[in-house]
């Protein structure tokens, strides 16, 4: 039986110990761990290029390397944490260094916690779908079969961002004006113009505060917000036109957008119907309302993605944050299986919308066996067909259904918190194919295993 040992007991030993001395057995026992099955899949150095990233001699020494910087932003799908929260990890965490390719010393932690999303900005404009899953797919179809069988479905990974309703879109622009006209007289040193901001800051928490909201309430606050809104449109308007001021892009993006947001609610207050094309979020104004017929959730507001499984790894097709019908992608599927695998696609699995006729010519033009209901009279072989069909469905519900929840439960794609959408496309490629590195790792450490028995 081991001895218990109390921590006041072996303290001191930390003074002298190095990791240097026992670097083999840590490095040999992070191999074994999930994190180490990751980091034997991964083609760092690959990746590394196809972001466009490397070392520069000019200014301030950067503390990750190229292929530390993707291996963090692998850790934060990982672990599923905030970026202040990773950072404290991997100050402590021995094995998180090894992944980084950084060894951090105890008595100089890193502090800087923003430094994880200033990295995924730099990756997020460096960014290739294709390219990236291209160099992947090369390097994991040595631990892939069954490359000519592949599964494709759409599924939405949510943004973080509060539930939209007119009201609070509309109170948030007023917000926004309000605070700019604040800062332009202050800044030119003219009069703050009157407006009805103050009252509607009391009239609108006690709305806020409101459990049931009814609907004379809401249209009330609406048509006031509205008002408001055009009042200071107008302010704005007329100090921008009075007085010379160099006004950013940023401030310039934003104007425009607010002014669109007040023409798209102006025509729903009116006519009582949606309009196309409509912003839910100024802060994130790309995203739009993907309804998707859930009895749960009937309505989404994120990236949706056509995605591709091939041997249980999946592949990012399309990404769009706004709707579009998965069913007319059906042929770029297949062309873009076939050019990540090098093999030609001989069966299908896909729901229901895919089964449009020009997908069912293009599919028994190219010999590809799907699981689509028949159409029309039975054939020689259907009792053969409709054992293969269901085969496929079955396998179809729960590896590629089931990886969406995986993706969304273990993979930090729940709720994307992340700021642009160039850095949520980002946080969702990360996503899906840490998830992917974990499943090539096993692999390749069982084979590992086999070949050395």
């Amino acid at each position: 039986m081991a001895k218990i040992v109390r921590l006041s007991e072996f303290q001191y030993k930390f003074s002298i110990f190095t990791i240097n001395e026992n670097f083999d057995s840590f490095y040999a026992q992070f191999l074994k761990t999930d994190l180490g099955k990751i980091y034997l899949s991964m083609p760092f150095s690959e990746l590394s290029q196809a972001f466009k990233l490397k070392d520069s001699n000019k200014g301030t020494h950067c503390y990750f390397s190229p292929k530390g910087k993707i291996a963090l932003m692998m850790l934060k799908n990982y672990y599923g944490c905030s970026d202040k929260k990773l950072i404290e990890l991997l100050n402590g965490n021995i094995f998180m260094q090894f992944f980084c390719d950084i060894l951090i010393p105890i008595d100089k932690p890193l502090t800087n916690f923003k430094i994880v999303s200033q990295i995924r900005m730099e990756l997020s404009k460096g960014l290739n779908i294709r390219k990236s899953q291209e160099i992947l797919a090369k390097n994991w179809i040595p631990y892939m079969s069954d490359l000519d069988k592949i599964f494709t479905d759409a599924t939405c990974y949510e943004s973080e961002v509060r539930f939209p309703t007119n009201q609070k879109l509309l109170w948030e622009c007023v917000q926004w004006n309000y605070k700019q006209m604040e800062a332009l007289c202050g800044m030119l040193k003219i009069k703050l113009p009157r407006t009805k901001y103050l009252d509607w800051c009391r009239r609108y928490n006690e709305y806020s505060k409101k459990r049931k909201k009814q609907s004379k309430h809401r249209t009330k606050v609406t048509r006031g917000l509205l008002k408001l809104l055009y009042k200071l449109n107008a302010e704005l308007n007329k100090i921008e036109n009075q007085n010379s001021f160099e006004a950013t892009k940023k401030y310039k993006n934003q104007r425009s957008l607010i002014a669109k947001v007040y023409q798209q609610q102006s025509q729903i207050f009116k006519t009582g119907k949606s309009v196309p094309d409509r912003i839910i979020s100024i802060s994130k104004s790309y995203i739009r309302p993907i309804v998707r017929g859930k009895e749960v959730k009937q309505v989404e507001f994120g990236a949706k993605v056509n995605k591709i499984q091939i041997d249980g790894i999946n592949f990012i097709e399309h990404i769009q944050y706004r709707a579009f019908n998965e069913g007319t992608r059906l042929q770029s599927t297949v062309f873009c299986a076939q050019n990540l695998t090098k093999t030609k696609v001989k069966m299908l699995g896909a729901d229901a919308i895919y089964a449009t006729n020009k997908n069912r010519t293009f599919t028994t033009s190219n010999n590809i066996q799907t699981d689509f209901v028949r159409k029309g009279k039975a054939g020689k072989n259907e009792e053969q067909r409709k054992i293969l069909a269901k085969e496929i469905k079955k396998e179809r519900s729960t590896r590629l259904e089931g990886s969406f929840g995986k993706e969304k439960e273990h993979y930090n794609l729940k709720k994307i918190k992340a700021k642009t959408q160039k850095s949520e496309m980002l946080w969702i490629f990360f996503g899906i194919h840490t998830g992917n590195a974990l499943e090539i790792g096993r692999r390749i450490l069982k084979q590992q295993q086999i070949l050395a028995a």
